[in-house]
């Protein structure tokens, strides 16, 4: 998960991850789409596919790159823990706040 959340937490390799989740792309395809170079893109790629997060195919002299969204599925977990608990303490906070303006309501309808 630490892996994971390293890589995501450039802006240049979540784009990455961005323009390889549906298709397959070689690293010249990527590097198209910034202004850095080849050499940098393929480092971002490493870092990458060292986290687990794209898949490599080689064919001949190319290397084909594709988002391997399971990579993130760890990581997800986690921060979707921190949603749950979050949703929970606000809807917990809107019930009370509901049942307080009820109580209010019924204490001025009844004077």
């Amino acid at each position: 998960m630490d892996a994971a959340a390293r890589a995501v937490a450039e802006p240049t390799r979540r784009e990455i991850l961005r323009l390889v989740r549906d298709d397959e792309r070689t690293v010249g395809d990527i590097a198209d789409h910034f202004d850095v170079s080849r050499p940098a893109i393929s480092q971002h790629l490493r870092v990458l596919a060292d986290a687990e997060l794209v898949t490599v195919r080689n064919d001949g002299t190319r290397r084909f790159y594709r988002a391997r969204p399971e990579g993130l599925s760890e990581l997800t977990e986690w921060m979707t823990g921190f949603w749950t608990n979050s949703l929970q303490s606000l809807a917990i906070e809107v019930e009370r706040e509901q049942w307080k303006s009820k109580k209010a309501d019924s204490k001025r309808t009844k004077k």
